[in-house]
């Protein structure tokens, strides 16, 4: 499986996130960095806490990831949980959570099978 193949399975927005990275190479490189990254359990910590504060921070940084990356059902999952938390709210964030929790395994399966399919490294 191509690294646009993954795209294509997430729903991900493959040309475009090739347009911002110099080559495949690097998107294949932060991609696979995606699935170390700790926003989303930093995310998971924070809400659990009740810390509203340190969710925002860790949905606003999820949500610039996924920007990044081209994660478009992902980058729309966490900006809405962030919304939530920008307002100082806990309200909602439950079902928000829920939702993003989805699509995130959703991707990041996607990301593993696609990784070992190509060849690479996960670790």
């Amino acid at each position: 499986m191509t690294i646009k193949e993954c795209y294509d399975a997430m729903g991900a927005d493959y040309q475009n996130t090739l347009n911002r990275f110099p080559n495949e190479a690097f998107i294949k490189k932060f991609v696979l960095k995606f699935l170390d990254d700790n926003s989303y359990a930093n995310l998971k910590e924070a809400i659990a806490a009740g810390n509203v504060e340190e969710a925002f921070r860790a949905a606003h940084t999820l949500k610039g990831v996924c920007l990044n990356l081209g994660f478009d059902n992902l980058y729309k999952a966490s900006s809405a949980i962030t919304e939530i938390f920008r307002a100082g709210e806990l309200a909602g964030a439950k079902e928000a959570y829920t939702y993003l929790k989805i699509i995130l395994e959703k991707r990041l399966l996607i990301i593993l099978m696609s990784g070992v399919r190509m060849g690479l490294s996960l670790r």
